[in-house]
């Protein structure tokens, strides 16, 4: 009977432990699975048929010789075994008397960075560590960036191997001055520099008689005493809607996970964007009626009125709701093989929303040796940078600083659907909340009539000699013989004056699409028919601009001539001149065209120009 009760003692003391999330981090081969894997066996979290396992793998993958090799425990892929490193994140449970803790074992290969990012996300803390015979690296640096970014305040320099440099204490205070140094501009709240040998277990749950010197926490001691998150005080409760709950026509709930603060029956809410102002009627959790929800339940709130509400948009204290806005500053990771460039579109996903976005302006990028911010067009692979992105219509926010799940965000390439970055956003720009759309007596209705047709843009597409002009001019010829107003944007003539400050590389290629897509909206506005010859060779800006109209008034114009057959005519000799070097960037030489995939109309050099036409205008009485 007393074994029962101390059975049922012990889990009732578990679950009232707190959980500490935190990650392992650092540069390549500094240690951070075998220190996951000690901190395992000192806390009593393996049975022993896993230490038994353990055993037997350590003398097939090891590097350890007879030794326990512990990073075993947590490279779980084969690949990370016969390599010897880390490539995805891996989670591990465990728990003492005081704590309970998630960590995360997170790569250090700088091709992995993005993995690092994704564990930082959630996490409270972060040891740090740093292979005593190497000292800071540039990794440490990137990792201490990012983690600083994903607003982790709390660190643990752990020096590891100290075993391998004789536990020399004059090696170990250089690095923490190093570090101290370095870290200043990223006003960490808390950096606890430990001595440890992951391997030999020194520091990491009792004291070591090798470093009497140090008078320090051990690891573990020091995991278990600290806060469990540094936050600004919350300013009122918020839920981002994942679902509308309408399981028959007598009940509509919003389905969420409660933020910054509880949340009672009978409190004032107001919902963004709308901004709705209602109460709270019930709260339901699996089926019971909760009087008050308390930060991270996932509940669904009934409320007193019926209030048009959809998935992302964020139900929130009447006295302090979430921001609503469209342009915004934030911090950049880049994650992305392609290069990110201003005014590129992709897809901004965060708290159950998905818009449209691109990149106004990147303002620096940080230079993670130094310090230091560095101007930059583009972003590159494991870049951190500060930029201004615009999206197509408001979305709610907070500050990531204030509360992370509602200004952390992930940007998509809408052509590969591949993450290419996180972000973090700081603030929304003053402009974005101060600009409205001015109501207009005379609209694109009125002007349509008065023109007597509709107004729509082909976008003629194709590689320079496909034809692109020639046929946009000889259907503007054919649309004015008609009486139907037109324009055409011709791209050697736009750079004449509009986009002469543009050159070509990758950036400048994009904004000069974003510039004319832009114009060209205005002109369908206005009413008219217009036409536009670029060879616009990325899919992404094509498809930036289609959203930038209506549906039915983009139509892409594929001029599908061969390469072989635009080398051939080469009216203004540029492909020559590409194939010698002296054009360096040139579309379907030295820089790539992405022909289109859903185009509405393709046309191909071997057709009559009249079917060309008459195929362009069904369009047009469509």
């Amino acid at each position: 009977m007393s074994e029962t009760l101390s059975v049922t003692d012990y889990l009732k003391n578990q679950s009232e432990l707190d959980t500490l999330r935190f990650i392992t981090c650092g540069s390549v081969d500094d240690g951070k699975s075998t220190l996951i894997g000690r901190m395992l066996y000192e806390a009593q979290a393996l049975f022993d048929d896993q230490v038994v396992a353990l055993q037997s793998d350590s003398k097939k993958h090891g590097t350890q010789g007879e030794d326990i090799d512990f990073a075993l425990l947590v490279d779980g892929l084969a690949a990370e075994r016969e390599q010897g490193i880390t490539i995805d994140v891996a989670y591990r449970f465990f728990t003492t008397d005081k704590r309970r803790f998630i960590v995360a074992d997170t790569p250090g290969h700088s091709q992995y960075t993005r993995n690092m990012a994704t564990g930082a996300s959630t996490a409270s803390l972060a040891i740090i560590l740093v292979d005593a015979r190497q000292g800071i690296l540039e990794q440490t640096r990137r990792h201490s960036h990012i983690c600083h970014l994903m607003g982790i305040r709390q660190i643990i320099l752990a020096v590891n191997k100290m075993d391998l440099i004789d536990y020399d204490r004059d090696v170990f205070n250089t690095i923490v001055e190093d570090y101290a140094e370095f870290s200043k501009k990223l006003n960490f709240a808390d950096v606890t520099p430990i001595p440890i040998s992951a391997l030999k277990g020194d520091h990491i749950n009792s004291r070591s008689k090798m470093m009497a010197w140090y008078n320090g926490p051990t690891l573990i001691s020091k995991l278990e005493a600290v806060p469990n998150q540094i936050l600004p005080e919350a300013s009122g409760f918020a839920m981002p809607v994942q679902l509308v709950n309408r399981p028959h026509s007598d009940f509509r709930g919003y389905n969420g996970v409660i933020l910054r603060k509880a949340v009672s029956v009978g409190e004032r809410v107001r919902v963004a964007p709308s901004g709705a102002m209602t109460s709270v009627k019930h709260i339901w959790l699996a089926g019971t009626k909760l009087e008050q929800a308390e930060p991270g339940l996932a509940v669904t709130l009934e409320l007193t009125d019926n209030v048009d509400i959809s998935r992302g948009e964020v139900i929130a204290s009447h006295l302090q709701p979430v921001e609503v806005a469209d342009q915004f500053e934030v911090d950049l990771v880049w994650m992305g093989e392609e290069h990110g460039i201003a005014g590129r579109g992709y897809q901004l996903k965060m708290a159950g929303q998905i818009v449209s976005a691109s990149l106004l302006s990147i303002k620096y990028k940080r230079d993670i040796n130094t310090g230091n911010d560095l101007a930059a067009k583009t972003l590159e692979l494991n870049d951190i940078a500060r930029v201004t992105v615009n999206c197509q219509k408001p979305i709610c926010f907070d500050a990531y600083e204030k509360t992370p799940e509602c200004g952390a965000f992930i940007l998509i390439d809408p052509i590969t659907n591949q993450t290419v970055a996180a972000g973090m956003i700081h603030f929304a720009l003053r402009r974005s909340g101060n600009i409205h759309h001015q109501k207009l007596n005379v609209d694109k209705a009125a002007r349509r009539s008065l023109n007597g047709h509709t107004s729509k843009v082909f976008w003629f597409t194709g590689l320079s000699g496909s034809g692109k002009s020639t046929i946009a001019d000889a259907f503007a010829s054919a649309l004015h013989a008609k009486g139907i107003r037109t324009y055409l944007l011709d791209g050697d003539n736009i750079r004449h004056g509009l986009n002469k400050d543009l050159g070509f590389s990758d950036a400048d290629r994009v904004e000069n699409i974003r510039r004319v897509a832009e114009m060209a909206k205005l002109m369908v506005d206005a009413g008219l028919v217009v036409l536009t010859a670029f060879i616009s060779p990325f899919r992404s800006e094509r498809d930036m601009a289609r959203q930038l109209f209506d549906d039915s008034e983009f139509v892409e114009v594929f001029v599908d001539t061969p390469l072989e057959l635009c080398e051939q005519r080469d009216a203004k000799g540029l492909y020559k001149k590409a194939r010698a070097g002296d054009i360096p960037n040139f579309t379907g030489i030295g820089s790539p065209y992405e022909a289109p995939e859903t185009a509405e109309i393709t046309l191909q050099p071997s057709q009559d120009m009249d079917d060309m036409i008459a195929k362009l205008s069904s369009y047009l009485a469509e």
